[in-house]
């Protein structure tokens, strides 16, 4: 099941993608599985040889003083190997590639984030994509019209 999906993503390029788990607390999970997070503005931190999802944003699925201590878009952890940690710290190097998450969804019983590799795109990247899109739409159109599926 899919909980959330970044809608800023048809902004970026995505070049490769990984799953991690994530270090919740009971009451974020039980946020999560209410479909009470944001995931736009958030991107992966990689600091000490750990990784971290800054700016996701959970709010509180009904007001409780454990809940209310603990900040909403707090940095929490992302449960990745060492060796995938490194490759991810070669790849932020290279000039304009950042890590954001795509989507957060549950496996099993565990809750995912699924992050990925992206340049931003360039207006001309955008524009050839509106293009092929406007294309498509006028193909569909056409063979509607004719009957052809």
């Amino acid at each position: 099941m899919i909980f959330a999906v970044n809608k800023k993503l048809r902004d970026f390029q995505i070049l490769e993608t990984l799953e991690a788990g994530i270090s919740l607390l009971g009451p974020e999970v039980k946020a999560i599985r209410n479909k009470n997070l944001n995931i736009n503005d958030a991107f992966v931190r990689i600091k000490n040889g750990e990784a971290y999802i800054v700016n996701m944003n959970i709010t509180p699925v009904s007001p409780n003083s454990f809940f209310e201590r603990i900040n909403s878009t707090r940095p929490r952890k992302l449960l990745l190997k060492k060796n995938e940690i490194k490759r991810l710290i070669g790849k932020v190097q290279e000039k304009g590639l950042t890590i954001i998450p795509t989507k957060v969804y549950t496996k099993g019983r565990w809750i995912k984030v699924e992050i990925a590799i992206v340049r931003h795109k360039t207006k001309y990247d955008k524009r050839e994509e509106i293009k092929k899109k406007e294309m498509d739409r006028k193909i569909q159109e056409i063979m509607k019209r004719k009957g052809i599926r």
